[in-house]
């Protein structure tokens, strides 16, 4: 079947071919009726766009790559269906790679991007400083834009959430409900995200004066099998403290999890808090109290960095931009609300 031309639909339209070109392309002022007409003149027709020859014209293909360290993680398939949608919303597509938190992998997706001549890249890196090399390289090449976590001492720019500020509503929120001890589980420091948040917990336990044992600072990863194995080492020593606040949600689960088994009340006995509001949070037993991040505005956010990035040139940019969303804290009833514990 011979392929449908941009002439045919301009002549289908009553048009230019120009007009279908800026029409099509989304670049030019057309009026809502005539983009109504060569519209419906290229549906009529089956006319697709040829993406490769558009490519060539325009020195770019309208497709960005993104890494994400485990799309098995909840959040990380929530993460990347935002950033799927706001890319949507310009017609561009999303080429999606799984690093497994692996910077070796993920070194090797990032290549392969580069490789298919993406527009640019948003990355998650799995790895606070292993990731870096890569990174770099990338960046040194072509728009790049670390989302949620980053690597220190690479000269790109970043958006996420503020750990530091989502630690201290959580740990307000259970000092108000009644805790003065507390444990902290999370993954291994091995990347920004775990850092940033076991940083803000220390940091507001001391302010608060809620004691946190060195024992009672177990890491892991993350994962549900991860919160179970932490919190029935925490419930075996027999000295189980006042609440357990968990890097993600997935750990948090476990760690809920661990509680039904040995008969220990939540939230009565032990306050636990998750991070990330993940679907599964709402349904758990109990429904858990959890940092709820801004993934469409997270989103949002890195698409417009990389497409600034895009504009400008590389020695026309300025610093790095770092921007940190404000959280907020979704109370359920893994925890305690108000005057403390009855």
């Amino acid at each position: 079947m011979q392929r449908v031309t941009i002439a045919q639909v301009a002549d289908r339209a009553g048009v230019s071919t120009a007009t279908v070109s800026r029409v099509l392309s989304g670049r030019g002022p057309v009026s809502p009726g005539v983009q109504r007409k060569v519209r419906r003149a290229a549906e009529e027709l089956g006319y697709q766009v040829n993406s490769i020859a558009r490519a060539l014209r325009n020195s770019r293909t309208d497709t960005v790559g993104m890494v994400v360290p485990s799309i098995s993680n909840p959040f990380f398939t929530s993460l990347v269906e935002s950033v799927e949608h706001a890319l949507g919303r310009e017609g561009r597509e999303l080429f999606l790679c799984d690093a497994r938190s692996d910077p070796e992998i993920e070194a090797r997706r990032l290549a392969s991007l580069v490789a298919r001549n993406v527009d640019g890249i948003i990355v998650s890196p799995s790895h606070g400083t292993l990731s870096g090399p890569a990174v770099q390289e990338t960046a040194d090449r072509l728009p790049l834009v670390q989302l949620d976590r980053f690597v220190g001492g690479t000269s790109t720019d970043w958006v996420g959430v503020d750990d530091i500020a989502a630690m201290r509503l959580v740990m307000d929120h259970l000092h108000e409900g009644g805790a003065r001890s507390a444990s902290f589980v999370g993954s291994l420091l091995t990347n920004s995200s775990t850092e940033q948040r076991h940083a803000g917990f220390q940091r507001r336990a001391e302010e608060l004066g809620i004691g946190v044992a060195p024992e009672h600072v177990l890491l892991g990863d993350y994962s549900v099998d991860w919160g179970e194995t932490a919190a029935a080492r925490l419930i075996e020593a027999g000295d189980l403290p006042d609440a357990i606040v968990c890097a993600d949600d997935l750990i948090a689960l476990g760690v809920t999890r661990a509680c039904r088994r040995y008969g220990i009340d939540v939230p009565s006995r032990v306050q636990v808090t998750g991070y990330d509001n993940i679907e599964f949070a709402r349904l758990g037993e109990p429904a858990l109290t959890t940092v709820d991040q801004p993934r469409a505005q997270i989103a949002a956010e890195a698409v417009r960095l990389l497409d600034l990035a895009s504009r400008t040139a590389t020695a026309e940019r300025g610093p790095s931009a770092h921007i940190a969303l404000a959280p907020a804290l979704v109370v359920r009833d893994s925890t305690v609300s108000g005057g403390g514990r009855g």
